[in-house]
């Protein structure tokens, strides 16, 4: 068993939720650039969000199951040397488990889309 999480989370704009709507998404420009599309763990979301969204309004969240990406995943080091999941592919809608509006809780943490 594997000590990383199963779901993970990508922070989207309104127009990715609609190419992801379409079926699949091949990432934002910074993941184009990059090689692979970034996702973070429930623990990383709120600082992923800080980071590189901060003042940006109109952002989704979507809830990621890695098992369904199987090999697509790498988890490598980023920011703080922390490990964080990779998708090397287009992210199918199908491995989204629920996506929601971002949204945060009374303590400033992102509000994890509810899933089944």
């Amino acid at each position: 068993m594997s000590e990383h999480p199963t779901l993970a989370y990508k922070v989207l704009t309104a127009e990715q939720v609609a190419e992801l709507e379409t079926g699949n998404f091949a990432g934002a420009p910074v993941d184009r650039e990059d090689g692979y599309i970034h996702l973070s763990t429930h623990k990383q979301l709120t600082g992923t969000v800080d980071k590189h969204f901060a003042g940006q309004s109109d952002l989704w969240v979507a809830a990621v199951d890695l098992e369904a990406l199987e090999d697509k995943v790498r988890w490598e080091e980023s920011r703080g040397d922390q490990l964080f999941p990779h998708l090397y592919g287009t992210l199918p809608l199908d491995a989204v488990v629920a996506y929601s509006p971002l949204e945060r809780e009374d303590d400033g943490q992102v509000r994890l889309p509810v899933t089944g």
